[in-house]
């Protein structure tokens, strides 16, 4: 996994401040991969509660975390009870690695 504990804790704390305690997040894509280089940071906001705005708080917790990282690029997808499961979100949750 390329994130430094730092990064994870920044993604962690801006997951609780956004979403609550019960929220998990998950780390997919090329970043999970050590043998990779650059790329985005993607993420898996997997929640037990129906949201009311998926895309404000996607983009809110995407912009959070861009900012702790200096502005890399973050991709934020958000599984939900009232939102429609898509094949990346089995992508993601079979690969990715929770934070």
């Amino acid at each position: 996994m390329r994130l430094t504990p730092s990064q994870i804790a920044a993604i962690r704390t801006s997951t609780t401040r956004l979403a609550g305690d019960a929220a998990r997040v998950w780390l997919f894509g090329s970043r999970v991969r050590d043998d990779a280089r650059g790329g985005d940071v993607d993420l898996l906001l997997e929640l037990d509660e129906a949201v009311t705005e998926p895309a404000q708080l996607s983009a809110r917790l995407a912009a959070q975390v861009s900012r702790a990282m200096y502005g890399r690029k973050v991709d934020v997808l958000i599984k939900a009870p009232n939102l429609q499961f898509l094949p990346i979100h089995s992508i993601a949750l079979a690969e990715g690695i929770r934070l």
